[in-house]
């Protein structure tokens, strides 16, 4: 066939090849999108209900124009398909499912099919070209990019990779730290999504993430593996922490990574705005990687609570603010490092608060047992808490204590068991004064201490339960002031909540497994998914 009117069937080929070089694409995709131009052009001339089809040949640049129509025993669209009798006419040897090729004369380009054709290869192309940032930048999640800053609206920075733009959100940068046109930014790739108007790259400064990357490009040893971060935590733009290991017991993780003077920290701090960068020796023991974690504090004792993944520490008196850190950071990037919910006290607070414990408890076995101090002092010791540990742990558990026999041993234990009844009789008839549900009783892991206790506070049916948070549940449990309620929560900070909690009879756990019990009890199985800290968000808390 001969050529459409218009550019030479050379000049189109050059085309084709001078936009695949701008564009960074290839040629076929180019030439592809000519062809769709060209044939979307033919359909407006010769009916858009018509089978055409473009071809441009690769080597000459010759178009070919035809028409497609398929040999069928009923015709439904006389545009595209035949019958055999008419297909015959055309070539006698024709057979049912054949195609048959029109060819079709070159056609002139008039102003509106040029213009047609030249948007459909304009969006063909961006498409092409959209495909192939996604591919390319898709498997560069995790580098550190250099780029110039192209536009600043709002807080949020588009950056210009060269071949691509990416975006760095306000979120995602230094806290004082202003971009204006023109600015070279180095930040790093931690998402790529393909969206509608093309891949979104994402850039951060603020992430952990960056200054590992930052680290890798400093330190051989972590490029090369040598040494691992295991774990970094920032406050972006004021301070940080790394906890780094070595694979090779001959190499010393904190100082290859500070360098000589401290030349290759240095490097990463500039880079940071200044960040104080602590780095910190990773171990596999809890406790002393806690320890570290909260350097340059000293510490002098650990206790760990692994069922709730808490950990509790002591320093000296004069250490506490420097353990804390100023409005909290130190202690608040080292519970991030570490992954461990980490408890401050100092040696007089430990001690003060065991011995209020220690004395609460015995009073209550003296109340409760009807027993002199030094039996009660002797249970306190031992590690009973309560009274129903005394009533139903085994027998031997108590006969074990110096000092106790068989016969001391099961009078405790009925003693303990009568005084559960009493309470619990006088508990139950409360229960029903305040109006609560016999089914609020059944709700796993609620005692019915703690069921007349959520009552007084308007408390009343399994409903009233599972609407609740986990936080919630333990604040209503608190020995609180009666004029206080949930709604106190909302003005505090997540700091002031955690050590306010620390009051609670119930730990995290415990709660989560209260609410969800309830919500089962209400809603079956598939409460399960819902997570516990969201269903009551927006609904009215309880007084």
């Amino acid at each position: 066939m001969e050529g459409t009117a218009g550019p030479s069937r050379m000049e189109m080929l050059a085309v084709a090849d001078a936009v695949a070089r701008e564009k960074s694409i290839e040629r076929e995709e180019v030439l592809e999108a000519m062809e769709q131009a060209i044939q979307k052009a033919a359909r407006n001339k010769y009916g858009p209900e018509h089978d055409i089809r473009v071809r441009i040949d690769r080597k000459t640049g010759d178009i070919a124009l035809a028409r497609y129509r398929t040999v069928v025993d009923t015709v439904e669209d006389e545009n595209t398909q035949l019958t055999i009798a008419q297909a015959q006419r055309i070539r006698t040897n024709a057979e049912v499912g054949d195609v048959l090729i029109d060819p079709l004369p070159p056609i002139d380009f008039g102003r509106i099919a040029a213009q047609t054709a030249k948007q459909v290869i304009v969006q063909l192309v961006r498409d092409a070209e959209r495909d192939r940032q996604f591919a390319e930048y898709k498997d560069r999640v995790g580098e550190i990019v250099n780029g110039l800053v192209k536009r600043v609206e709002y807080g949020n920075v588009t950056i210009d990779l060269g071949r691509a733009e990416a975006v760095l959100r306000r979120d995602d940068t230094l806290p004082r730290e202003n971009f204006r046109t023109g600015d070279r930014v180095r930040s790093f790739i931690y998402e790529v999504r393909r969206e509608q108007r093309g891949p979104q790259i994402f850039l951060t400064r603020s992430k952990p993430e960056f200054m590992k990357a930052l680290f890798a490009q400093e330190v051989p040893e972590v490029y090369q593996g040598i040494i691992e971060i295991k774990s970094a935590a920032r406050d972006p733009g004021s301070r940080a922490k790394i906890a780094v290991m070595s694979h090779e017991s001959s190499i010393d993780p904190v100082g290859a990574c500070v360098g000589m003077r401290g030349s290759r920290v240095q490097a990463v701090v500039g880079e940071l705005q200044g960040e104080k960068i602590d780095i910190i020796p990773w171990s596999a023991d809890t406790a002393t990687f806690v320890v570290n974690a909260l350097a340059p504090a000293e510490v002098t004792k650990v206790v760990l609570d692994e069922d709730q993944h808490k950990i509790e520490v002591v320093v000296p008196d004069e250490q506490l603010s420097l353990a804390i850190g100023r409005r909290g950071q130190n202690v608040r990037l080292a519970s991030m490092l570490t992954g461990w919910d980490i408890d401050i006290l100092t040696e007089e607070e430990e001690s003060r608060r065991r011995q209020e414990e220690f004395n609460t408890r015995s009073a209550m076995f003296v109340e409760a047992l009807d027993v002199d101090d030094v039996i009660a002092h002797l249970l306190v010791t031992e590690g009973f808490g309560s009274v129903e540990e005394v009533a139903f742990v085994p027998l031997d558990n108590l006969v074990a204590i110096e000092g106790f026999g068989e016969e001391i041993s099961e009078e405790l234990q009925a003693r303990a068991r009568s005084w559960l009844e009493e309470r619990d009789a006088k508990l139950d008839l409360e229960r029903r004064k305040l109006g609560v549900d016999e089914a609020v009783t059944t709700i796993p892991g609620l005692s019915l201490p703690h069921v007349v206790d959520l009552g007084r506070k308007r408390i009343r049916t399994v409903e009233d339960v599972a609407d609740l948070t986990s936080d919630e549940l333990r604040y209503l449990l608190m020995p609180v002031a009666p004029d206080k309620t949930i709604d106190d929560l909302d003005n505090m900070q997540p700091g002031e909540i955690h050590r306010l909690l620390r009051g609670s009879p119930l730990d995290n756990l415990e709660a989560e497994g209260i609410v969800m019990g309830a919500r089962r009890m209400i809603y079956g199985e598939g409460a399960m998914a819902a997570p516990v800290a969201a269903v009551a968000e927006g609904a009215a808390a309880p007084a």
